[in-house]
């Protein structure tokens, strides 16, 4: 078998969703799982529509997400005489030809053509004529079907009769978009095409097009669409973001792109892949024909797995940077990134995202004099009763030769001891001292991160409340 190439081909009209985001994943995995090619174009034939922050968000997109692609960019817009190149050599070999039909008369014959029962199409009225300007229409077989194996729904066939001469260049010149995806994916030597079904229709299509001129007809794949929890299409209300807002939300890519291959995807009953792992298990006959549905509660369970995973120093700099974001790059630099390491392991286990994680870190990171205190947690904690055995716990805490957790446990227990109390008693109203919350990590953990000098200044500032 030849060496299997894969491409990726958005418009950049719009910014990369998490629909598109799935279809290059899918399109990644499959080259990179048969050691072949993964291939980008940029179709920016849409001159009003298409932007230049759109192109550079897409591409910001796939490197954040990790598909790096094979050789340079294609950008559709740049081969415009090489489709029309292609069209000419059509005409030439007698597979396409002129039309001068207007408009209206198109729709004329259409609308006969319904009354009459027929499918509604182009009747061949100039494929004879011979003429020599208009639009240019391929001459498509009239009879027999066209059909080919999707990798994903199975064989489709069309009855040639179905299809009309479609049109291959507009009366401005322009070539039309079967037209030159079929000449862009044969120049590249695209040999598997997996799009989305919204493609389905064009398939057949292009078939033709490959045929007429000669050409190999690569392999056809269509994934259905994902669906939100409404099983109605996907909306931003249920996820359909660009995939830059998830990162500006905090997500990791790598799980990411674990729950989008698992919508449309699967090996037996795992859940959660490496990227290594996906490459070596990815195979077509694992995608399912069904849509799929987003479950932003399992997208965000995933997320936190790999959060849990996570290095604490890569997350640490993850901090830094959505500090710098929110703050000002001068104002973050407040907080080291050494710091955020050494906070990063006791948040670990609860996060949902680098966002969620940096909110339970404020406590960590500002100075005992700002640290804000829930009001409920202070009138239920912080009472008259509980005021002297913080005062003296932070008198015991001010003797510590090492201010480590063993030290401050063995502490807390004689001091439990002497007093006759259960730990949970002194407990929370320290919690509520030292972070201001009644949540925390283990509380001798976050005495230690804190450092002795603001653990005492929190304590004895609680104490004034």
């Amino acid at each position: 078998m030849s060496k299997v190439v894969s491409r990726f081909a958005p418009s950049p009209t719009g910014f990369l969703h998490i629909g598109g985001a799935r279809t290059a994943l899918f399109s990644w995995l499959l080259a990179r799982s048969m050691g072949g090619e993964f291939r980008l174009r940029i179709e920016d034939t849409d001159r009003e529509r298409s932007t230049q922050a759109a192109t550079d968000a897409i591409i910001d997109s796939m490197r954040w997400l990790g598909l790096a692609h094979d050789g340079e960019i294609v950008f559709q817009s740049e081969r415009a005489d090489r489709h029309n190149e292609v069209i000419d050599q059509l005409i030439a070999s007698g597979h396409a030809y002129y039309c001068d039909c207007s408009k209206e008369a198109v729709d004329a014959m259409r609308e006969t053509a319904m009354r009459e029962g027929r499918k509604p199409k182009y009747d061949g009225t100039c494929r004879d004529k011979g003429l020599t300007s208009g639009v240019v229409r391929l001459k498509a077989p009239l009879e027999g079907a066209t059909g080919y194996k999707d990798m994903v729904k199975g064989f489709i066939s069309v009855e040639n009769a179905e299809l009309d001469d479609m049109i291959l260049r507009r009366s401005d010149g322009t070539p039309t978009y079967n037209l030159a995806v079929v000449v862009d994916d044969h120049d590249m030597g695209v040999t598997h095409v997996l799009r989305g079904d919204d493609h389905v229709n064009n398939t057949p299509r292009q078939i033709l097009i490959y045929r007429a001129l000669g050409w190999d007809v690569p392999e056809f794949g269509h994934v259905p669409m994902i669906l939100g929890p409404d099983k109605k299409k996907l909306s931003k209300r249920h996820g359909a973001l660009s995939v830059m807002e998830y990162e500006k939300m905090g997500y990791l890519p790598e799980a990411v792109t674990n729950y989008l291959a698992r919508l449309g995807w699967s090996h037996g009953d795992q859940e959660l892949f490496t990227m290594d792992e996906m490459v070596a298990l990815f195979t077509t006959d694992g995608l399912g024909n069904s849509p799929s549905v987003f479950d932003l509660t399992k997208f965000e369970w995933v997320n936190g797995q790999y959060m849990q995973k996570a290095d604490p120093d890569r997350l640490a700099g993850l901090l830094c940077d959505f500090l710098a974001r929110e703050v000002g790059e001068e104002e973050a630099k407040s907080v080291s990134r050494a710091r955020f390491a050494k906070i990063a392991p006791l948040l670990q286990p609860r996060s949902k995202s680098v966002l969620d994680m940096l909110e339970q870190a404020r406590p960590f990171i500002v100075d005992a004099s700002f640290l804000a205190y829930d009001e409920a947690a202070v009138q239920k904690f912080l009472t008259a009763e509980t005021k002297p055995m913080l005062e003296e716990i932070a008198e015991r805490m001010e003797g510590l030769a090492e201010f480590t957790e063993p030290a401050l446990e063995e502490l807390h227990k004689a001091f439990i001891e002497e007093k006759g109390i259960k730990f949970k008693v002194i407990a929370q109203p320290i919690r509520v001292a030292i972070t201001g919350k009644t949540q925390s990590p283990g509380l001798f953990e976050t005495m230690v991160v804190l450092g002795k000098e603001q653990s005492l200044a929190r304590i004895r500032r609680a104490v004034e409340l």
